[in-house]
């Protein structure tokens, strides 16, 4: 297929009337007129097939990359303003080299490629951040994944968190399951969106390090996690052998449809094949385990709740009005 051929528009498969009405009671925190879905109408009609085509090409040309934009949003939505896009300068620190960002996230030159885009139809219009946020659904899209409503007139943030702040705030693979619920309690989501959140990993791929302690040293035991499957642990240590050679290494997330956006994530738990040891102990609560069976047996449930947790997402820490700016390069303040 050609690449003109990838660039063409397309219909979303889910209502959108439908998906509107759903979540009009969560996504009308704003005055109307200052953050709503027909935000750029009119200064930027052609906003969403900028965004649609620049992910698309993106996605030609490396197939990981609508995850990598789909996590990106995830580590700038602790507080969506674009700060994860600010380069480091000689007097400033970004968060690009934040421990859980560094050499992991990626996906900045896509954002920047899309903006410079943007730049030329509608010059000083759009933020950073709401073209990251449309990318990550574009991203969703184009793996098969639903379509939601995304709510336009962020601003773009004037700074960064700090290194520490980062840390403290961004889950991580080897916390303990209430741990990562009390980040994201604090943020205003909760144990359902814990879990239905946690799906994006049916896309992508985690290096070996985040998970290579649970195939030799589970614990400090010098012994494999016991929960893990045996057929999944075997092929797990020959891809991620037990030496730091292979700590960059990629394994897929969700080795059945690691490119395709679906509920095999939630199938692979069930199945104790989880890959990182956050995503498996969603099994080991009775509450998040419920939700882990339910998606497991209805895609279009959790296609559904995906959508209603990523508008909850997108809406944290958003910056309005006279908030923030309009950054016209999105890795660095005007």
């Amino acid at each position: 297929m050609g690449r003109n051929k990838l660039l063409l528009l397309y219909t979303p498969t889910v209502s959108f009337l439908f998906i509107l009405s759903l979540f009009d009671p969560i996504v009308s925190p704003f005055p109307y007129g200052q953050f709503d879905n027909n935000y750029y109408d009119r200064s930027c009609p052609y906003l969403p097939v900028i965004v649609r085509n620049g992910v698309r090409a993106a996605v030609w040309n490396d197939n990981r990359i609508a995850a990598s934009l789909l996590r990106l949003h995830f580590h700038d939505c602790f507080g969506c303003d674009a700060s994860i896009l600010l380069d480091d300068t000689d007097d400033f620190k970004g968060e690009k080299n934040a421990l859980p960002n560094r050499k992991s996230v990626r996906g900045y030159e896509v954002i920047d490629s899309i903006k410079a885009d943007v730049e030329r139809a509608c010059p000083w219009i759009v933020s950073c951040v709401d073209i990251l946020t449309l990318a990550a659904r574009e991203a969703v899209l184009l793996s098969g994944g639903p379509f939601w409503p995304v709510q336009l007139g962020r601003r773009d943030g004037l700074t960064a968190a700090s290194e520490a702040s980062v840390s403290a705030q961004l889950p991580s693979p080897i916390e303990p399951l209430e741990n990562i619920t009390a980040k994201f309690t604090v943020k205003g989501l909760d144990i359902k969106d814990v879990v239905v959140l946690s799906g994006a990993h049916t896309v992508g791929f985690a290096q070996c390090f985040t998970f290579k302690h649970r195939l030799f040293n589970f614990k400090g035991s010098g012994q494999p996690d016991p929960t893990l499957d045996a057929s999944a642990l075997t092929n797990l240590q020959n891809t991620c052998p037990n030496q730091d050679a292979s700590n960059n290494k990629l394994a897929p997330l969700d080795s059945p449809s690691a490119y395709r956006f679906d509920n095999s994530y939630y199938t692979n738990l069930m199945r104790n094949t989880g890959l990182l040891e956050s995503d498996q102990a969603l099994m080991g609560d009775p509450t998040t385990a419920s939700f882990v069976r339910s998606y497991s047996m209805y895609p279009y449930l959790f296609s559904n709740d995906f959508a209603a947790s990523m508008v909850k997402l997108s809406n944290i820490g958003v910056l309005t009005g006279a908030d923030g700016q309009i950054r016209r390069v999105c890795s660095s303040v005007n």
